[in-house]
């Protein structure tokens, strides 16, 4: 799947279409942490971040109050 098919931000006929440049980095920047760290792929079975030994685990989206 493409980028732009993945993110509505890029298409431009939808709701969550960012008009303001600053508003699409910030959607860009959460686009690809979430491609890099959180999301395991099918063919190397974990996220690229760890087969690149960036970090040592999987992140998750959730986040701990303690």
């Amino acid at each position: 799947m493409t980028m732009r098919l993945g993110m509505r931000r890029f298409t431009r006929l939808t709701n969550g279409f960012s008009k303001r440049a600053e508003n699409h980095e910030f959607a860009i920047a959460l686009h690809y942490f979430h491609y890099n760290f959180i999301r395991k792929h099918q063919t190397i079975r974990t996220t690229p971040a760890v087969m690149s030994g960036v970090t040592d685990k999987v992140w998750t989206m959730v986040t701990s109050l303690r």
